[in-house]
């Protein structure tokens, strides 16, 4: 994982801090914002009647918290964890959550001004989630929103 400021022209936006990884061969972001930490992968204990996209609990130190296979909840299908596995802890309205994400690649400053809106799709989209498309150095990245992928009601059942 490295840090760098891309270079990028100014044009009055912003700037944004981000973090990007990877789910599979496909790239996406988060605002660092609701970050607490990144922390390697480690074995979870399954919760019973739990969303699907839970893949159980881990204890962050003396925390339990709940852990979200991200590829599931994207509906991309489901991934299981390897050893270059990570799990970005987030928080948003006090609720804590960790999302396993195949690897973290970077975290970015760009400008906000590079954020385009993402194309209209028809079925198997949830667009709802995408906050826009970052096109960096020859790569398109889909820059999710945590607040809309985890809204309240979500946040109360993972904090159940």
């Amino acid at each position: 994982m490295s840090v760098h400021t891309p270079q990028i022209p100014q044009q009055g936006a912003a700037p944004i801090e981000i973090i990007a990884f990877c789910l599979g061969d496909q790239h996406f972001c988060l605002r660092t914002r609701s970050i607490r930490e990144i922390r390697g992968w480690a074995r979870t204990t399954s919760l019973p009647h739990s969303l699907p996209e839970v893949m159980g609990m881990l204890n962050l130190r003396g925390s339990v918290i709940p852990v979200i296979n991200t590829t599931r909840k994207l509906g991309l299908g489901s991934s299981e964890p390897t050893e270059r596995s990570a799990v970005v802890v987030a928080e948003i309205g006090g609720c804590v959550f960790g999302l396993l994400v195949d690897k973290v690649s970077d975290i970015l400053t760009i400008d906000q001004a590079i954020v385009q809106p993402a194309p209209e799709m028809t079925s198997g989209f949830e667009r709802s989630y995408v906050e826009g498309i970052v096109a960096l150095s020859g790569d398109m990245i889909c820059f999710l929103n945590l607040e809309r992928m985890f809204p309240e009601s979500v946040r109360q059942e993972l904090a159940a």
